[in-house]
C-alpha cells in the first residue's frame, strides 16, 4: 500500500496528518511547520527583541524541552539575543531528580546556561513537606489541591531567578492544550474575568516582574510531543505524583475527547477567548501590580499569594 505524499514538499512520504487542516506531512516538513508556527506566534505578539536576554523555564518535560530546542535554533538568527534556562527544584521525591538531569544534559548539548533554583533555598522547605504537613492535613484548605500551591510557588521561583539573572523575558512552555484548559478552568471556577489576563504576552508592569511569553501557545500538545520524538529530544514522561487531584486533568480528558470528534475545537476555544479578551478587559476596572506589603514582590492584592501560603504554613507548623 502506497503512503500519501507530503502536502508541503510533494516528495517524501507523509507520516502525520493534521485532522483540523487536512495536511499530510513528512517528518522534515512537520518539524519545520512547528518551528514556523512558533516564529509566527513570536512575530504576531511581538514577543522578543533582537537583543533580549531570554530566560526559559525548563522543567524537563516535553513542552519546555521542545521550546528550548526551537528557541536555541532561532537564536542563531539573532546573534545578540542570549538564552538561559531555569529549572525549579520543588523538592518532590522520586520525580524531580530525573528531570534535573535531563535538563542539565540538554542545556550542555546546546551550550545554554542552566540555573537551578530550589524551594528549599527560596522558601525554607521542600514541597513534599508542605504537601504532607499543610495541604493534606489542614481541613480549612482542603479545597485547594497540591498543584494550586505548587503553581503559586513555582511562578514566584521562576520570576525571582529570571530577575536575578537580569532577563528581559521569561518564556514558558505553555502549549495550546494548556491555554484552552486554563480558559475553561477559569469558567468552571466562576472567575471568567481572568480570561483577560491569560495572554501570550503578559502586560502587567512592575519593577520586579519579568514579562512572561508563551511561544508554544498555538502548538498542540501532541505536536510538541511528536516534535520532541522526531528531534530525538529526551524528556521526562512520568507525571508528577501530586497531579492526580487537579481539576485540570478532567478538563484535559474532556477536551481531548471533544477534539477527536470535532477536529480543531481547541483552536476554536482559543480563538473565542482571543475575541473575548479585549471586551472583558474593557468592562473591568484597570488593575496593575502592587508591591506586596510583606515581601515587596509584585501582586494584584495587598499581600501576595506566596506570602499568604507561607504564613499559613508557618502558623500550622508552629
Amino acid at each position: 500500500m502506497m503512503l500519501s505524499r507530503c502536502t508541503m514538499c510533494k516528495r517524501r512520504n507523509a507520516m502525520y496528518m493534521r485532522p483540523y487542516s487536512g495536511e499530510k506531512l513528512c517528518a522534515t516538513c512537520f518539524c519545520r511547520s512547528v518551528e514556523d508556527k512558533v516564529r509566527a506566534t513570536i512575530a504576531k505578539h511581538d514577543m522578543l527583541k533582537f537583543n533580549d536576554k531570554i530566560a526559559i523555564g525548563v522543567s524537563g518535560g516535553k513542552d519546555s524541552m521542545t521550546l528550548l530546542s526551537i528557541l536555541a535554533k532561532l537564536e542563531k538568527s539573532f546573534p545578540k539575543a542570549r538564552l538561559m534556562a531555569i529549572t525549579v527544584d520543588e523538592g518532590i521525591s522520586g520525580y524531580r531528580d530525573e528531570a534535573l538531569n535531563i535538563a542539565e544534559k540538554f542545556c550542555q548539548k546546546l551550550a545554554v546556561e542552566h540555573i537551578v533554583v530550589s524551594f528549599k533555598d527560596l522558601f525554607g522547605f521542600e514541597f513534599d513537606e508542605l504537601a504532607k504537613d499543610l495541604i493534606m492535613k489542614d481541613p480549612s484548605i482542603e479545597r485547594l489541591t497540591p498543584c494550586a500551591y505548587c503553581g503559586v510557588l513555582r511562578r514566584r521561583a521562576l520570576n525571582t531567578a529570571a530577575r536575578n539573572c537580569e532577563a528581559a523575558k521569561l518564556a514558558t512552555g505553555h502549549n495550546l492544550d494548556d491555554e484552552t484548559q486554563t480558559i475553561l478552568l477559569n469558567v468552571f471556577h466562576g472567575d471568567p474575568q481572568r480570561i483577560a489576563r491569560v495572554k501570550p504576552v503578559s502586560s502587567a508592569a512592575h519593577p520586579k516582574f519579568i514579562r512572561r511569553i508563551k511561544p508554544l501557545c498555538e502548538v498542540l500538545e501532541k505536536e510538541a510531543t511528536l516534535y520532541a520524538y522526531l528531534k530525538q529530544i529526551e524528556f521526562q514522561s512520568i507525571p508528577c505524583p501530586y497531579s492526580y487531584a487537579a481539576l485540570r486533568n478532567d478538563i484535559r480528558t474532556m477536551l481531548n475527547r471533544m477534539e477527536e470528534k470535532h477536529a480543531g475545537l481547541k483552536y476554536t476555544v482559543y480563538r473565542s477567548a482571543e475575541k473575548l479578551r479585549n471586551h472583558i478587559g474593557e468592562a473591568l476596572p484597570a488593575t496593575g501590580l502592587n508591591s506586596c506589603k510583606l515581601c515587596g514582590e509584585p501582586t494584584v492584592h495587598a499581600i501576595c499569594q506566596p506570602c499568604k501560603l507561607l504564613e499559613n504554613f508557618k502558623l500550622y507548623r508552629g
